[in-house]
């Protein structure tokens, strides 16, 4: 396995040992026998194309240190722009394009891109809505440009990827900024976060390592951002035909087809996904015998998913359930067979969710809930084994700031003694006497009472095994330390209110931490984040509770 500072240099070195290995397949349509069609990219016709691009950025002036934003849906054109700009030294710009088009914009202001690379709608949508006015120098668009103005991608090749020549000098430094990353704001602004090309090296390494990825693996990744890691990591990457912003409304019929044709070994998702892939596969006892292992990650991943997901797969398989943020990932992960049984029960009786043991290249603490910046780690009073406190984390992977937000950055950062950063996740958990974390719900979401502090997914998980929930959402209205506790349920379908209600009732009465929450709601569905379809907006729901209520 290729070990770099710059993920863009696996790539070539993949092109050099395997350059007929196919990097990239992108199916394109059925035949009337069920067949895929595609088209494929080995690695050096992909590492080429790249060069090229490269080259292009070069003769345009695009270079070193150059904030693009990039807003190009999963294709060739994708992956051989990301791979160029990371060649060329220039810094990509990733935002969720379903985040909104006024946050998007915001976002956008924030970064100050000089460059913006989009499809012909993107383009239209940055003329219309003014995306990062008075800052972007020079536009390229994937497709036909509007007005004809600015750059077309075919402007950018080369006939010869030689013409590109690699920055030198502190360009490819393991500490030079990469890309910036925004998170969703899922419970929160959206915040860009600095990756560092140690950053990403290090994340390759721990995803390899933890796994057990091998060269030669095929992958079918429903998260865009994880295939970028797949030239570092040998595998051929197979895209989807999905609407990426809704993974909970991908086909199952066309994951599973794709599974097959292309003998998939490797499956990342979030949990809606994995959700409606479970319950199709259950439904039709189908089996995806290709499959080593699966991973979900984005929320919090239900026991039931896991449950669903283990007849379909090997023995020797399994689905596991990283943890981490934006920030920094993986932190710790689970595996779904280590995780049914005691475990699972722990979810449904209010312990939280079990996120397995930190890797090893991990450092975590648990310190006591505090709202405000700690400059240093031991500002935070650390708390026992099966207290609840908010999970710190240091580690190779771990970011040291957000772009333009020296308030946020922090809120969130920290310093020991030796000058090694600490994350602070704004998640609240625990750890048992194994050494296991436990994941009971976000900082910022907690609802504290009069008699104390309930954490959402010890609160959710009770409730969530009640026949009937799909899932539900703690929430608390008033003032902090006099709120009223709210569960807002989604059923499952053809569930009527009264009885399922009921049936929650009594489960929360059954539990001491639950047993105070008398409002119960019955909603049709739960608003949650654009990315992974996954994440519960309970600030959205409390808002509209608050309004309610008067």
């Amino acid at each position: 396995m290729v070990e770099v500072n710059n993920i863009a240099e696996a790539l070539r070195a993949q092109a050099a040992d395997r350059p007929d290995g196919i990097a990239l397949i992108v199916p394109t349509g059925c035949d009337a026998n069920g067949h895929w069609q595609d088209k494929r990219w080995t690695y050096r016709q992909l590492n080429d194309l790249s060069d090229r691009l490269a080259a292009g950025f070069q003769r345009h002036e695009i270079g070193p240190g150059t904030r693009v934003a990039l807003m190009v849906p999963p294709s060739v054109e994708f992956f051989a722009l990301f791979f160029a700009l990371l060649k060329a030294g220039c810094v990509p710009v990733l935002i969720d394009p379903g985040i909104g088009l006024k946050p998007l914009k915001s976002c956008l202001g924030e970064a100050q891109p000089e460059v913006f690379i989009g499809v012909t709608r993107a383009q239209i949508a940055r003329m219309v809505l003014g995306w990062a006015r008075g800052h972007i120098k020079r536009f390229i668009t994937v497709g036909p440009r509007p007005f004809a103005l600015g750059i077309r991608y075919r402007d950018l090749l080369t006939e010869n990827a030689t013409a590109f020549r690699p920055p030198g000098g502190d360009d490819f430094d393991a500490d030079t900024p990469a890309a910036i990353l925004f998170t969703s704001g899922s419970t929160g602004i959206p915040k860009g976060v600095v990756y560092r090309h140690r950053h990403f090296a290090a994340q390759v390494r721990l995803v390899r390592d933890t796994y057990g990825i091998v060269a030669g693996e095929v992958d079918l990744p429903t998260f865009p951002p994880f295939a970028l890691f797949d030239p570092a990591l040998g595998m051929t990457t197979v895209i989807p035909k999905m609407d990426f912003t809704r993974p909970a409304r991908a086909n199952p019929e066309m994951l599973v087809s794709l599974i097959e044709q292309y003998a998939v070994t490797n499956l990342f998702g979030s949990p809606a996904l994995m959700n409606t892939l479970s319950r199709h596969l259950e439904a039709h006892s189908a089996k995806l015998p290709t499959v080593r292992r699966v991973l979900s990650a984005g929320a919090p991943v239900s026991p039931a998913v896991v449950e669903r997901m283990h007849p379909a797969l090997a023995a020797v398989a399994d689905i596991h359930t990283p943890y981490g943020a934006t920030e920094c990932l993986p932190v710790a992960t689970i595996a779904g067979r280590e995780l049914v049984g005691e475990l699972s029960e722990g979810n449904r009786s209010g312990k939280g969710i079990c996120v397995g043991h930190p890797l090893p290249a991990n450092r975590v603490r648990v310190i006591r809930i505090n709202d405000q910046s700690l400059a240093r780690i031991s500002d935070g009073v650390e708390v026992k084994p099966g207290e609840v406190g908010e999970i710190c984390v240091a580690g190779p992977t771990v970011t040291d700031k957000y772009w333009q937000r020296e308030a946020q950055t922090r809120l969130a950062k920290m310093h020991d003694e030796e000058g090694t950063i600490w994350h602070r996740m704004g998640d609240l958990g625990w750890m048992d006497d194994d050494g296991r974390l436990w994941y009971c719900g976000r900082k910022s979401e907690r609802v504290t009472t009069s008699r104390g502090t309930l954490f959402t997914e010890c609160v959710e998980g009770i409730a969530n095994a009640a026949r009937g929930v799909y899932r539900s959402a703690l929430l608390g209205v008033g003032e902090a330390g006099q709120m009223t506790p709210i569960l807002v349920i989604e059923p499952e379908p053809r569930q009527k209110a009264a009885p399922l209600i009921a049936r929650v009732a009594q489960r929360l009465a059954d539990h001491e931490q639950s047993s105070d929450i008398e409002r119960i709601e019955v909603r049709k569905s739960l608003p949650v984040d654009i990315r992974h379809n996954a994440k519960i907006r309970r600030g959205e729901l409390a808002r509209a509770y608050r309004k309610r209520l008067g």
